[in-house]
């Protein structure tokens, strides 16, 4: 009796949906990408930056959300208009022949709303990376921008998209436990928790590093600098914070620099009153010395890399919050870390250990943690490389991409 030959099963298929593709999702779709085992797709919104070995599908949304329409509800509004946009590319796929195995998603902006119309038996996996509150996490953890009665019932029914996107999820992620436990309880259980990783072989310390400030001064480890590294220079991420505390830190560091890397927009929170930027009302508020506080905007990820090996002092605060990336990665390139004491941020820093924790709003305090780590910078050596192997142990790329990959093959079983 001849056996028949087993036929070679065929790639899985793996559908990535991110507005801003490839946002969180770079470095798993990268890697997926390269192996024949995966067929890679991805959908974003017109204009997402994609990935060079990912084929990119982009949606365009036929209209915003209306003006009449409360604005409560706009958000839910945004959230089906940006899932009717995508639902007409997933169908457009499905006609194709395209039916994917396992649907790695970024809810937030309401992409995948509609996904099991098209692909009901696909595996769905949303990063969930905040579920929001109106007491205990950002909202009105700022008294200088308290909040309002209005304000909490526009954050309570932003909700209702998030509600949406647990409920039809297969598994949900979070990259942080207190992320996670901001979910309601009922659905805490089905969120794994997978930070998507830092590349610490490429993000690490350099004793040979350096980098050129606009005004050709060139700087090196060792040198007295301080850094401070956000999207967007606005209070979410503690900006008007540490602007206040710089002029303390120049007057008792004569010889430092201050780099501030960071664009002007808003990525969270709220423009200034009056239509300047942060950076413009802060600038009018704080006297500093301009020869020495170096404004750079954005700047490639390369250069960045640069300024953080660098670094003398590197500080990071934030409201109550998703954790940047940016902390993480100075922690890996070495960096003195001084952070705010708030979550997430205190499940990454053991205070005194790996990094030195500062009240968010304590401007002495930030200025005071600052000249310590520039006038005993031998003495923090022990913590900063403490520092580099928190990250390698806790949050390397390797552990993110072997999360990631648990839950699609768990699509096979």
């Amino acid at each position: 009796m001849t056996s028949t030959p087993a036929q070679p099963s065929r790639a899985r298929r793996v559908l990535f949906v991110h507005q801003n593709f490839p946002g969180q999702f770079k470095r798993i779709a990268a890697h997926l990408a390269r192996d024949p085992a995966y067929e890679v797709l991805a959908i974003g919104k017109e204009g997402c930056p994609g990935l060079p070995d990912v084929r990119t599908l982009s949606y365009k949304l036929h209209r915003t959300q209306a003006k009449e329409t409360h604005h409560y509800a706009r958000p839910f509004e945004s959230g089906i208009l940006h899932g009717q946009a995508c639902l007409r590319v997933l169908l457009a796929l499905k006609e194709k022949g395209f039916v994917p195995d396992v649907i790695i998603a970024h809810p937030g902006w309401g992409d995948t709303m509609f996904v099991r119309e098209a692909f009901p038996d696909a595996r769905l996996v949303h990063f969930s990376e905040f579920y929001y509150h109106t007491d205990h996490a950002d909202v009105g953890f700022d008294p200088e921008f308290p909040s309002t009665i209005d304000d909490r019932a526009r954050v309570r029914a932003k909700n209702a998209l998030q509600l949406l996107n647990l409920e039809a999820c297969d598994v949900a992620v979070a990259p942080t436990h207190w992320q996670k436990r901001l979910h309601p309880k009922p659905y805490q259980d089905k969120i794994a928790l997978i930070h998507e990783g830092i590349d610490t072989a490429w993000l690490c310390p350099n004793p040979a590093a350096s980098f050129t400030l606009p005004n050709g001064k060139v700087l090196r480890p060792g040198d007295p600098v301080v850094t401070y590294v956000s999207r967007n220079l606005e209070p979410y991420r503690g900006f008007h914070t540490f602007m206040r505390a710089l002029p303390a830190i120049l007057a008792d560091n004569p010889g430092c620099d201050i780099v501030l890397a960071g664009g002007d927009a808003v990525s969270y929170g709220a423009r200034p009153a009056g239509g300047k930027n942060w950076r413009e009302t802060m600038l009018a508020e704080v006297a500093i010395d301009a020869s020495r506080v170096h404004f750079l905007d954005r700047i490639p990820y390369a250069r960045y890399r640069d300024l953080l090996q660098v670094s003398a002092a590197h500080v990071y605060l934030t409201y109550p919050f998703v954790l940047s990336w940016s902390m993480l990665e100075a922690m890996a390139c070495g960096c003195l870390l001084i952070g705010s004491d708030t979550a997430p941020v205190t499940e990454v820093i053991r205070d005194g250990e790996n990094g030195l924790l500062v009240d968010f709003f304590d401007t002495r305090a930030i200025a005071a943690t600052v000249t310590r780590a520039l006038r005993e910078g031998e003495r923090f050596a022990p913590m900063r490389a403490r520092a580099v192997a928190s990250i390698k142990a806790g949050y390397a790329v390797e552990e993110g991409l072997a999360g990631y990959r648990r839950l699609i093959d768990a699509a096979a079983l």
